[in-house]
């Protein structure tokens, strides 16, 4: 019984290291087949791609030349196009730079016209008093000894001061005004000019040419070359 035991152990041992193998053997072969099955798909899509590359017309030294002379013709118009875009950037610069400029110089533009109204003013006292009345007067007559000597001035002596007075402040402001650019001009005996002159009135005068500036009634007034006032003027007219 023991022998008989034994031996059918032994039976079932060999059978199943058998199956084992088998199955291994089994497994390999269908993975090997797998591989040359996709291996023969892919072959043919190769061959296809081959094929079709192989199909393709091949270039002929004409048709190269042709492709060549539209990719010259294509560098002309990049480069003309870059050219005139790079001049236009330095016109825009030019511009920029230029309006940057005028603002600075025109920013007190409002505040110089508003001065203009004193500086009219200090020259209209100034016109008021004619030159007749600041010559010296003649020396007043000494006190005597009895009299205390105390300095006196006359009204003659009293105007020039305030004449003095008037021309300081006024030479002060024109030269502020000079700081930033504004200066006067007078058109007197310069023809008409409606860009830099306002006529207030017209009037006969024999001997001046018509257009002809005969008198100013404003000075005018510009800041760099741009009128910031127009002279007020009268004008000559013509006679005939």
């Amino acid at each position: 019984m023991a022998s008989a035991a034994r031996a059918l152990h032994t039976f079932r041992s060999s059978t199943a290291s058998l199956s084992s193998r088998s199955l291994a053997r089994s497994s390999a072969t269908r993975a090997a087949l797998i591989g040359r099955r996709h291996y023969s798909e892919d072959k043919p899509a190769e061959k296809a791609e081959e094929g079709g590359k192989e199909g393709e017309p091949a270039l002929t030294p004409e048709k190269l030349q042709e492709k060549l002379k539209a990719k010259e013709v294509e560098v002309v118009d990049l480069t003309s196009r870059l050219r005139y875009l790079q001049a236009d950037f330095l016109n825009l610069q030019r511009n920029a730079a230029r309006e940057k400029e005028q603002t600075r110089d025109f920013a007190i533009t409002r505040f110089a016209t508003d001065l203009l109204e004193t500086a009219d003013v200090l020259g209209m006292a100034l016109k008021s008093i004619p030159p007749t009345a600041l010559t010296p007067a003649e020396a007043p007559s000494e006190p005597s000894a009895s009299e205390p000597i105390t300095p006196q001035k006359t009204a003659q002596q009293y105007l020039q001061e305030l004449h003095q007075g008037v021309e300081i402040t006024q030479r002060q402001l024109l030269q502020t005004l000079f700081k930033y650019h504004v200066k006067p001009f007078d058109p007197l005996g310069d023809a008409f000019d409606p860009n830099f002159h306002e006529a207030l009135y017209q009037a006969p005068i024999p001997g001046k040419t018509p257009g002809t500036v005969i008198d100013v009634q404003k000075t005018g007034y510009k800041i760099k070359e741009r009128v910031l006032r127009a002279a007020q003027v009268g004008v000559a007219q013509d006679t005939s």
